[in-house]
C-alpha cells in the first residue's frame, strides 16, 4: 500500500470511529443519530489532508482564521463543503468572513452583528446564519460574549436586514476529567431552551455548537447538535 493510499485507510478509520461514538453517545441520551452534524476542525491542516475528509464524507469544516481560510478554501472549493467560521472574528476582516463562510460561530457583540448586516447588505448576500459565542468559563485567553450580553446581541441580530441566529455556542475550560464540563453545556443548553421558548430561532429548537474531541461525547449526552471535532478526525496538528 502506497503513502497516499495508507494516509487515507488511516483517516477513514479515524473518521469512522468518530461517527460510531457519535452514535453511542446520542442513543446513551435517547437522541437520534440525524440531530447531530459533525463539523471536521480543519484549522493548521493541509489542503491534501482535507481532500481526504470531503472524500470520505464529511460535509461539513470549521476553520478558525479568516487568512487561512482565505489561501484554502479556494483550492477545496467554496462549494464542496459547508464551510464554517468558528474563531474570533475582527471587525476588519467581516467583509472577508462574509465571502467565504456558510456560517459564523463566533459573534460576540453588537457592534460585529452590526458590521456583518452592513457588510451583507453591501455584498448582495440575504442570509447570514449566525450563532452566538457565549463565554461560560471566563478565562482570558477565550473570546465570547458574557450571559448577560446575550440578549442585546440576540436583538441586534432581530433589528438586521441580513442576519439569522441559528443557535449558540461556546468554548469551556479545559479539564483532564471531561466530566468537569458537563455544567458548561448544561448552562448553554439551559440558555438556548430560554430562547428557544421567546421564539428567538423563528420555531426552530436553535442549535448547540459545543464539544471537541476531548468532550464531544459528554456534549451530546447535554443536547449538543454541532460537535467540533479536530484530532480525533485529522491526528495531531503538525
Amino acid at each position: 500500500m502506497n503513502s497516499s493510499a495508507q494516509r487515507q485507510d488511516e483517516f477513514s478509520r479515524r473518521f469512522q470511529g468518530v461517527r460510531e461514538k457519535i452514535a453511542t453517545a446520542a442513543a446513551r441520551a435517547s437522541r437520534r443519530r440525524e440531530e447531530i452534524t459533525l463539523m471536521a476542525v480543519s484549522k493548521t491542516h493541509p489542503p491534501e489532508m482535507i481532500r481526504e475528509a470531503l472524500t470520505a464524507g464529511l460535509t461539513d469544516l470549521g476553520e478558525n482564521r479568516v487568512q487561512e481560510a482565505a489561501e484554502k478554501i479556494p483550492q477545496l472549493g467554496r462549494d464542496k463543503a459547508r464551510w464554517h467560521l468558528i474563531g474570533h472574528l475582527q471587525s476588519n476582516k467581516a467583509r472577508r468572513a462574509v465571502e467565504l463562510f456558510d456560517v459564523i460561530h463566533s459573534v460576540d457583540s453588537t457592534a460585529l452583528t452590526r458590521r456583518l448586516d452592513r457588510v451583507c447588505i453591501e455584498l448582495d448576500r440575504k442570509d447570514l446564519p449566525l450563532l452566538i459565542q457565549v463565554d461560560l468559563g471566563h478565562e482570558a485567553s477565550k473570546s465570547g460574549a458574557s450571559e448577560p450580553e446575550v440578549p442585546e446581541i440576540v436583538k441586534s441580530i432581530a433589528q438586521s436586514e441580513t442576519l439569522r441566529l441559528t443557535g449558540l455556542m461556546t468554548v469551556p475550560p479545559f479539564f483532564d476529567d471531561a466530566e468537569l464540563v458537563r455544567p458548561f453545556f448544561r448552562r448553554l443548553r439551559g440558555l438556548r431552551d430560554d430562547l428557544q421558548a421567546r421564539g428567538v430561532f423563528g420555531g426552530e429548537l436553535g442549535e448547540l455548537s459545543m464539544g471537541m474531541t476531548h468532550d464531544f461525547e459528554i456534549a451530546i449526552e447535554e443536547g449538543a447538535t454541532i460537535v467540533r471535532v479536530g484530532t480525533a478526525i485529522f491526528g495531531e496538528r503538525e
